[in-house]
């Protein structure tokens, strides 16, 4: 079965795919809430798992849910075969679909210690992971655990020298994220792609700063906000949720088009309403 999604490049086009799918929408969220326990528990819904290619019984529960009570439906609803959960396989799913890769391109993942590297390395062997090491290493190289270090503002890469690159829930940590763009840009080569999630204000033009870093010290403009790290216990601060103006600043930052991807499906089990995956070509 296809997976049904929507390339929406401005505030205007969601607005009007929102008007134009409200009926999905809502048919959605009503099956959402048939589908919770009476009391919160552990449940089962059944549905097909795009990253183990069968018919499962994907696991849910109330974990990561900020204290809402409720499920967080992004970061839960595990495929019991791959341990994939709705966000991860959802980003498998849409890579295989928008791309445009093939088993021996040069891809760059901004993660390592995730589930997600070492499936996306079993079908690329020229993937290449990495975390943010600090100064541990210099960049470029591995730590003892052979973790790759990288810096999203300074990538160790050479220029056009990759063919895709996926970064997972990271430029919101980074104060310098236009810097950042630029510098995936920069290593990409022409026609290469790349593949992105973060925080995201869906219906909001203008990005939403809640800190910044400003002469060797962070600001906060919004209470803090930090983000699990599998690198640190502590977390890692989250610097801007996103809107809309994120598109137009990609493609300034050297991209020729960028669009997000909104998706939901109960067939697939992408549940928790319309979701969001960003891509951008050179």
């Amino acid at each position: 079965m296809p997976l049904t999604i929507h390339r929406l490049r401005t505030l205007d086009e969601y607005l009007t795919f929102r008007s134009r799918e409200a009926l999905a929408l809502a048919d959605l969220h009503a099956e959402l809430e048939r589908l919770l326990p009476k009391v919160p528990c552990d449940f089962k819904v059944d549905g097909y798992s795009y990253t183990a290619g069968c018919q499962v019984s994907f696991e849910v529960d109330f974990k990561y849910n900020g204290g809402s009570g409720g499920v967080n439906w992004r970061e839960r609803v595990c495929c019991p075969l791959t341990g994939f959960n709705n966000r991860a396989r959802a980003t498998v799913h849409v890579f295989d679909m928008e791309m445009e890769v093939y088993p021996d391109s040069e891809v760059y993942l901004m993660e390592q210690a995730s589930p997600l590297y070492p499936f996306l390395k079993a079908r690329f062997p020229r993937l290449v992971g990495s975390e943010h090491l600090g100064d541990q290493v210099p960049l470029g190289s591995l730590n003892s655990c052979g973790f790759r270090n990288e810096d999203a503002t300074h990538l160790s890469f050479k220029t056009e020298s990759l063919d895709a690159v996926v970064s997972l829930d990271v430029f919101e940590h980074v104060p310098d994220f236009l810097n950042a763009f630029q510098e995936c840009a920069r290593v990409l080569r022409r026609g290469g792609r790349m593949l992105w999630s973060v925080p995201f204000i869906n219906g909001g033009a203008s990005n939403l700063i809640r800190a910044r870093f400003v002469s060797g010290r962070i600001e906060h403009i919004e209470p803090p906000e930090y983000h699990a790290d599998p690198m640190s216990p502590e977390g890692v601060l989250c610097y801007q949720h996103f809107g809309w103006e994120m598109l137009e600043q990609i493609r300034s930052a050297g991209f020729r088009d960028a669009y997000a991807v909104c998706y939901f499906s109960r067939e697939f089990g992408y549940l928790g309403g319309e979701q969001f995956l960003f891509v951008a070509s050179k």
